[in-house]
């Protein structure tokens, strides 16, 4: 994917996007099903769109890799046909992940791939898809510095000036100055406050901003040096792994790898480990702090998303583009409205808010997961209202997509037509049915949605059982993969 008429001079690199990660300081708007790169922006964008977006500026050889889960492989697929468009969503390729191991394996995987169809040479360029950069200019000259000193052997990373004693990231020591970065003298952990504010005052102390880059070669022969277990299991997956069209699916053995990060498993054990300093500006958007910092402040410091009413209110933070929300005499605090929960906290606990994930996380409630609107490869689902033995769902299917053929065993669906056409499949017979009308599905019945037209359908599903749970569900046949290999014939 190569854009003509960029003014960035370095050397051509292999962009790799890691797209992944719960964002659980997110909460409610990140969840595990819809992680921080995919959640909205107050823009509109995502996270994952901005990512590729940025990547456009970067002169490369040709191919951008995208290494992801499987559960996010058609959000990643959605987004990409959304920021690049039609023209170049066909040059990204997608490495996939049958369970999230952390990013050590996720790099080392993707170094087999570039290794494989690049070249051991290939200077891989590894980037979150979870960052805000607005100075493409100053991200491009940095991915210059870094990626001629990848060629140099060095293993490379980003390191982030301080604005401020920041707790919640990782910092970088700078040790010998290179042409274009430093040497690596430490990493260190995340610190107090106290700690921080020395490490700001120090002048030679960055932020580790997670960004790396460094030859295939030289990252393999790291990986087998410092994390035999992590390679091994990849080698493994990789020679495990198929291949369809643009898309790798790495092998089983991918799990059994260690879920560890390439900070530990290999930047802090490696002898010949540089840092480039980023002057551009970042941001993780790690928390609601940061999250906030995207909004325009009024004159009492406060920042807020959706229709609001301040009075009296000094220095809150509000997210609440579904209904008006009103603050009255309150000070520093945090207000997170969805459709589905609400998050009310002191703005100075942003940090703690994956404490309350890790409470729903631990009692198996599925807002931890889900939102009331769930992604799927051929659309969305919302859930409207559900009671004892009943479940009503607004379903939406794109142009010229289908769902599984499929069964339940402990309910009944009965789906009304709101807008567009819908093919059905009900046992063996097949029919269309339009806008106004409606059909009936009883339970051990196997069935189909399809959407034949150009326009959204549109349906009003009212589920009706025993068990009403998503995993009341055996698939026979689906365009997406998703039939084990078990399932029956219908």
């Amino acid at each position: 994917m190569h854009f003509s008429g960029s003014d960035c001079h370095s050397p051509q690199v292999v962009p790799v996007i890691l797209s992944g990660g719960t964002g659980s300081r997110l909460w409610p708007l990140s969840r595990t099903q819809q992680p921080k790169p995919f959640i909205p922006l107050p823009d509109g964008e995502n996270l994952l769109g901005k990512t590729l977006k940025r990547v456009q500026a970067l002169p490369h050889g040709g191919r951008l890799l995208m290494v992801t889960n499987r559960d996010y492989y058609f959000l990643s697929r959605d987004t990409i046909a959304s920021a690049l468009g039609a023209d170049h969503e066909d040059r990204v390729e997608y490495l996939l992940e049958p369970k999230a191991r952390n990013t050590a394996a996720a790099i080392a995987a993707a170094a087999l791939w570039a290794q494989d169809q690049v070249g051991p040479e290939a200077v891989l360029l590894v980037l979150p898809s979870d960052h805000l950069i607005e100075d493409a200019a100053g991200f491009c000259a940095a991915v210059g510095k870094a990626a001629r000193l990848a060629q140099q052997g060095y293993l490379v990373t980003f390191g982030v000036v301080p604005s401020r004693p920041e707790t919640g990231y990782g910092y970088i020591a700078q040790g010998a100055a290179l042409e274009g970065g430093f040497v690596v003298d430490r990493f260190l952990e995340k610190p107090n406050r106290e700690t921080a504010e020395a490490y700001l005052a120090g002048g030679q102390y960055l932020w580790n901003a997670g960004i790396f880059c460094f030859t295939a070669k030289n990252l393999l022969q790291a990986m087998s040096e410092h994390a035999p277990a992590v390679h091994e299991a990849t080698l493994a997956a990789w020679a495990q792994g198929q291949a369809n069209g643009d898309t790798w699916w790495l092998g089983k053995a991918f799990s059994q790898s260690p879920d560890i990060s390439i900070d530990y498993a290999v930047m802090e054990s490696h002898d010949r480990v540089a840092v480039v300093p980023a002057t551009f500006d970042w941001n993780d958007l790690g928390a609601w702090e940061a999250m906030g910092e995207l909004l325009p402040a009024d004159s009492e410091g406060n920042r807020g998303h959706g229709e609001l009413l301040w009075e009296d209110s000094r220095q809150c933070v509000v997210y609440s583009p579904e209904r008006l929300t009103a603050l009255l005499g309150v000070e520093d605090l945090l207000v997170v409205d969805t459709p589905d929960a609400l998050l009310i906290a002191r703005r100075d606990r942003d940090q703690d808010v994956k404490r309350i994930v890790e409470r729903l996380k631990g009692s198996s409630h599925p807002l931890a997961d889900t939102h009331i609107t769930v992604h799927r490869p051929w659309g969305t689902y919302t859930v409207l209202e559900e009671g004892e033995h009943f479940k009503i769902k607004r379903i939406l299917v794109k142009p010229r997509e289908k769902l599984s053929l499929q069964m339940h065993y402990h309910r009944s669906e009965h789906w009304i037509v709101v807008s567009g056409t819908a093919k059905v499949v009900v046992g063996k017979d097949e029919r269309l049915v339009m806008t106004n009308e409606s059909t009936f599905i009883a339970a051990g019945t196997a069935h189909r949605l399809e959407n034949p037209g150009v326009i959204p359908l549109v349906l009003i599903e009212v589920q009706s059982g025993a068990y009403l749970g998503e995993d009341d569900i055996v698939r026979f046949e689906d365009i997406y993969g998703r039939v084990e290999a078990s399932a029956p014939t219908p």
